[in-house]
């Protein structure tokens, strides 16, 4: 497949200055047209927020990147609100195809909606587009970094694999995202699954020590894996137990998949 017609939006939240993003690029480059709109600054963990405080100001750049020269733009906006710009400002057509990555840093578990990078693909679902979140599990001091001592390749290549099927293809309904998470170690053999979503939290909130509320006291976090605890079919299980890629099936659909009238008859006793 190396059809330009086809038009293909990549964002992500790590900027767009990240090495991950351009491994995301040059992946998905020989499938169509790859428009890459991205956030101009970090915006890790800003989830799928459209701040008030954005400028929306879209600068448009040329990157040396992969031996060529790419033409991109940089939004002062949120990962979610680069999309939409994207969309709406610089193709000014739906795509084919949103993909939102490859991110420092896994996403998995309970607290999957803090992520930038889903948030992205989450805004590009809401408008009926299919779309992939690409993690790449890392170290916790590469989560705001552009470090080269990341190899996005072997992400990249299971972003080429998972988008290819995906233009190819249609997702049964319900299924607006597929998050992708693939082990730090992972090779272009390691076997992916489908998985579910953690109910356990993969990131745990930590506190700042400081003296009083009136000093800066940023929340922090800590990496828990307790492999006792986790669902046997997650996505936190796969990636980091079993050492597989893991791929998630999202849904825009949050509600929650109980007996709605049974609930109801509840509330009314």
């Amino acid at each position: 497949m190396n059809d330009k017609n086809i038009q293909i939006l990549l964002t992500n939240d790590d900027s767009i200055h990240s090495p991950g993003l351009w491994a995301a690029a040059e992946a998905l480059d020989t499938l169509g047209f790859v428009h890459v709109v991205a956030p101009l600054r970090q915006q890790t963990s800003t989830g799928h927020s459209m701040p008030a405080t954005s400028t929306g100001i879209i600068e448009k750049m040329t990157l040396h990147v992969n031996g060529r020269d790419w033409e991109v733009f940089a939004v002062d906006g949120s990962p979610g609100q680069s999309v939409a710009h994207g969309i709406f400002d610089v193709i000014k057509e739906i795509p084919d195809l949103v993909v939102s990555g490859i991110n420092y840093g896994e996403n998995v578990g309970s607290a999957l909606t803090v992520s930038g990078t889903i948030g992205a693909a989450l805004e590009a679902a809401s408008l009926g587009i299919p779309s992939l979140a690409v993690s790449l599990q890392t170290g916790k001091e590469h989560h705001f970094t552009h470090s080269p001592e990341i190899d996005f390749n072997v992400a990249g290549f299971f972003t080429h694999l998972i988008a290819k099927k995906v233009l190819e293809t249609s997702l049964p309904q319900d299924v607006d995202v597929l998050k992708i998470d693939v082990p730090i170690d992972a090779t272009p053999e390691t076997p992916w699954v489908i998985t579910r979503q953690s109910r356990v939290l993969h990131y745990y909130p930590v506190p700042s020590q400081r003296n009083s509320f009136s000093d800066p006291g940023p929340m922090g976090y800590d990496i828990r894996i307790e492999p006792d605890k986790l669902e046997k079919d997650s996505d936190i299980y796969a990636l980091l137990v079993d050492g597989k890629v893991s791929i998630t099936p999202i849904s825009v659909d949050l509600t929650s998949r109980t007996d709605l009238d049974a609930l109801a008859d509840l509330l009314k006793e």
